[in-house]
C-alpha cells in the first residue's frame, strides 16, 4: 500500500517554519510499516526548499527514508506548481483531516491489522482521545 504522511502536526508537532516535538512513536509506527508490512511512504507536505529539506534529514537521521517526496515516484521532478501536487496514495495520514491524528498506535493498528477505527481494542484508545472530535464521541459515547 502507498501511504502518504504530512511532516508537521503529524510527526512532529506544529512549530512551522521550525521543525516541532517528535510525536511520541511516529518515526517508529512508521518504519514498522514500511519494514515489516512493506508499504510504500511518501512524505506529503506543504514545505518546499531548504524547509522541505530539513524535515527529510530529521527523518533521515532517525532512521525513516520515505519511497518519495511530494511526488508518487522518486524520480518525479516537482514543475514549480506551488500547492499542485496530486499523489494517488492508497492512504493519507494528516493531522488536518476530518476526524484529526488518531494516536500513533491507533494508526499502525488499523494499517497493520487492515480494520476500521471502530475495530482497534478501546483498551488501546487513551481516554484524552475518546472525547476528543465528534466521531470518537459517537464511536465511544460521551
Amino acid at each position: 500500500m502507498t501511504i502518504a504522511v504530512d511532516f508537521d502536526g503529524t510527526i512532529v508537532t506544529h512549530e512551522y517554519p521550525a521543525i516541532g516535538k517528535p510525536i511520541p512513536f511516529a518515526i517508529d509506527s512508521l518504519k514498522r510499516l514500511q519494514q515489516e508490512d512493506h508499504h510504500q511512504l511518501i512524505l506529503w507536505s506543504c514545505r518546499e526548499g531548504e524547509l522541505l529539506q530539513q524535515a527529510i534529514d530529521y527523518c533521515h537521521e532517525r532512521g525513516l527514508d520515505f519511497y518519495a517526496v511530494n511526488s508518487n515516484y522518486p524520480e518525479d521532478v516537482p514543475d514549480g506548481a506551488v500547492g499542485a501536487r496530486k499523489l494517488t496514495a492508497d492512504l493519507f495520514i494528516d493531522d488536518r483531516n476530518l476526524g484529526g491524528l488518531p494516536d500513533w498506535g491507533i494508526i499502525y493498528h488499523m494499517i497493520h491489522s487492515g480494520k476500521h477505527f471502530s475495530s482497534v481494542p478501546q483498551s488501546i484508545v487513551p481516554e484524552s482521545k475518546k472525547k476528543s472530535n465528534i466521531f470518537t464521541r459517537l464511536l465511544y459515547g460521551d
